[in-house]
C-alpha cells in the first residue's frame, strides 16, 4: 500500500465529508416522510399511487363494461338470460361506485392529509364492486341449473373478476384486498359447504388463484413504487444539475466581470505608472551619463545605473501587463498591413543575436523560399517572435541551440517555430505556463526571473489574428512553440493585366498628330 500525499488526502476529506453529509440528509428526509405517510411510503408517492389507481379505473371503463357484457353473453349458454342480465346490472352498479369515487378524486383538490380518506373510499368502492361480481354465485344458487354449469360459470367469473381487480387496483394494496377477497371468499364458502369432489376442487382452485393474484398484485405494487422512486430520484438529480448549472453560470459571469474589471484596472494603472517611470528613466539616464558633470562620489553613478536598469525592467513589465489587459478586455486593435513574415523573424533574430552569443547559445534559422507576404499587424508579429526567442534564450543552457523556422502549413498558411534544447516543461505544468503570471517549477529554479506574461501575450495576439498556438515539450529534451497564421491571411500575387491590342493607325500616329486629331 502506498501512502497518499498530504495534499491529496486533504482534497479527498472534504469530498468524502460532503458525500456523507448529503447521504445522511437524504436518509433523514426519507425516514421523516415515511413516518408522516399513511402507507409507509413518501406522501408524494401516496398521492401519485392514488392518482394511478383513479386513472387506471377510468381508462379501463369501456373495457370492463365490454368484458362484463361478453361474460353475460357467454353465461347464457349455461344459465337463464334473466339471471345473467340481473348479474350484469349488479356488476354495472358496483362498477359505477368505483367510477364515481375515481372521478371525484380527479376533480378534488388533494393534499397529503386527504390521501388516507381517499384510500379508504377506494377500498370501500372495490369491496362493493367485488361483492357485485360475487353475486353470480348467489344468483346461480337460487336458479334451477345443473351443478356442473354453475361451477364453470362461478369459477370463470371469479377468475375474471379477481384478475381485473388485481391489474387495475394494484397501486393501492387495500383496494386489491377489498376487491378480490369477497369474490374468492364467497366462492370458497359456497362450494365448500356443498361438498363433493367437484365443489371441493372449485374451492381449492379459487383459494390458489386468490393467493396467486395477491402475490401478483404485491409485485405490481412494488414495481410501481420503484418506478416512482426512480422518477423522483431522476427529477431530484435534474433539479440539482439545473441548480449547479445556474450556480456555475452565475460564478462564470461574476468571474468574467471580475476579470474584465481587473483588465480595465491594469490598463488604467499601467498608463498612470508609465508617466513617472519615463521621468525616472530620463533623469537616471542623465545622471548615469554625467551630462552635467561628474559625480563627486563614483558610487552615485552606479546607483543611477541601477535605478535606470530597474526602471527599464519595470517599464517592460508594465508594457506587458498593458498589452495583456488590452487583449483580455478586447481593446487591442490590430493595425493590419502587408507584412513579410520572414523579414520580421530575421529582424528579431538579429536583435537578440548578441544576447544569445553572450550566453553561448547558437540560433539556427531556416526559412522556406518564396513566402508571400501576410495580412497582419507587424508590431504584434514582432512582439510574438521576440517573446518566443526571449523565452528560448532564457531557458536554453550555455552551449545550447535554438532552431528558428518559418514556412508553409499544411492548410496553406504560414508558421513560425521556435525550438530550444532547454530543460523542457512537465506535462502537468503546461496549463500553468500558459496562464497569466504562470511559471513552471523548473523555470523558477533555473531561468531568469520574469512575470510569466510572455506566452499568454503570444497566444492572445495570435488568437486575434485567427491563428493557432501549439506548445510541445519533453523533459530534458526541450520545448517547441509553433504559431501559425491561417491561409486567409496570405496575400496572393495578382495575375498581370493583359495589354489590349491597339489599332495599327493609332500605333503609327505621332503624339503631335494624335493631339491635332483630338482637337
Amino acid at each position: 500500500m502506498f501512502d497518499l500525499p498530504a495534499d491529496r488526502m486533504s482534497e479527498r476529506r472534504p469530498n468524502e465529508t460532503s458525500d456523507r453529509r448529503r447521504s445522511v440528509t437524504a436518509k433523514v428526509r426519507a425516514a421523516r416522510e415515511r413516518l408522516t405517510s399513511t402507507s409507509g411510503t413518501r406522501p408524494a408517492f401516496d398521492l401519485e399511487l392514488a392518482r394511478i389507481y383513479a386513472h387506471n379505473r377510468l381508462s379501463a371503463l369501456a373495457v370492463v363494461l365490454a368484458l362484463a357484457a361478453a361474460i353475460t353473453a357467454v353465461a347464457t349458454i349455461w344459465i337463464e338470460p334473466r339471471v345473467a342480465l340481473t348479474w350484469l346490472a349488479v356488476v354495472l352498479a358496483g362498477h359505477a361506485v368505483v367510477v364515481f369515487f375515481a372521478r371525484r378524486f380527479q376533480r378534488a383538490e388533494r393534499n397529503a392529509a386527504d390521501i388516507r380518506i381517499w384510500r379508504l373510499r377506494f377500498a370501500a368502492a372495490e369491496l362493493v364492486n367485488g361483492l357485485a361480481w360475487a353475486s353470480i354465485v348467489i344468483l346461480l344458487g337460487q336458479a334451477e341449473i345443473a351443478s356442473e354449469a354453475a361451477q364453470v360459470v362461478s369459477l370463470f367469473v371469479m377468475l375474471v373478476g379477481v384478475a381485473v381487480a388485481t391489474m387495475l387496483a394494484a397501486s393501492i394494496p387495500a383496494a386489491v384486498f377489498a376487491g378480490t377477497l369477497p369474490i374468492a371468499a364467497i366462492v370458497i364458502v359456497v362450494y365448500s359447504l356443498r361438498g363433493g369432489a367437484a365443489s371441493s376442487a372449485v374451492a381449492a382452485m379459487t383459494a390458489g388463484a386468490e393467493i396467486y393474484f395477491l402475490l401478483l398484485a404485491h409485485r405490481l405494487y412494488r414495481n410501481t413504487l420503484e418506478t416512482l422512486e426512480f422518477r423522483a430520484e431522476k427529477d431530484a438529480l435534474i433539479g440539482e444539475l439545473e441548480q449547479a448549472k445556474a450556480n456555475s453560470d452565475d460564478a462564470r459571469r461574476r468571474a468574467e466581470e471580475a476579470n474584465l474589471a481587473k483588465s480595465r484596472f491594469l490598463a488604467t494603472m499601467s498608463h498612470e505608472l508609465r508617466t513617472p517611470l519615463n521621468a525616472i528613466l530620463g533623469f537616471s539616464e542623465v545622471m548615469k551619463s554625467e551630462i552635467f558633470g561628474a559625480h563627486v562620489t563614483p558610487t552615485y553613478k552606479e546607483y543611477a545605473g541601477d535605478i535606470h536598469d530597474s526602471g527599464q525592467h519595470l517599464l517592460n513589465l508594465i508594457n506587458e501587463i498593458l498589452d495583456l489587459s488590452r487583449i483580455e478586455a478586447g481593446r487591442y486593435e490590430l493595425n493590419e498591413e502587408s507584412v513579410n513574415l520572414a523579414y520580421v523573424v530575421e529582424d528579431c533574430r538579429h536583435l537578440l543575436t548578441l544576447r544569445a552569443k553572450n550566453r553561448g547559445i547558437t540560433i539556427r534559422e531556416s526559412v522556406e523560399p518564396g513566402l508571400p507576404p501576410v495580412w497582419a499587424d507587424e508590431r504584434a508579429m514582432r512582439q510574438i517572435t521576440l517573446n518566443l526567442l526571449s523565452n528560448a534564450i532564457k531557458f536554453t543552457p550555455q552551449g545550447g541551440e535554438i532552431r528558428l523556422k518559418v514556412g508553409w502549413t499544411a492548410s496553406g498558411g504560414q508558421y513560425v517555430s521556435v525550438a530550444d534544447t532547454g530543460p523542457g516543461i512537465p506535462e502537468n505544468e503546461i496549463p500553468t505556463v500558459l496562464a497569466s503570471f504562470g511559471q513552471g517549477s523548473l523555470a523558477m529554479k533555473s531561468a531568469e526571473q520574469g512575470a510569466g506574461l510572455g506566452l499568454p501575450i503570444v497566444k492572445g495576439l495570435i488568437d486575434l489574428h485567427g491563428g493557432s498556438f501549439s506548445l510541445k515539450s519533453k523533459l530534458r529534451e526541450g520545448t517547441e512553440v509553433i504559431v501559425a497564421l491561417p491561409a486567409s491571411r496570405i496575400i496572393s500575387a495578382l495575375a498581370p493585366v493583359p495589354e489590349k491590342a491597339t489599332p495599327a493607325r493609332n500605333r503609327a500616329e505621332t503624339p503631335a498628330a494624335a493631339l491635332r486629331r483630338a482637337g
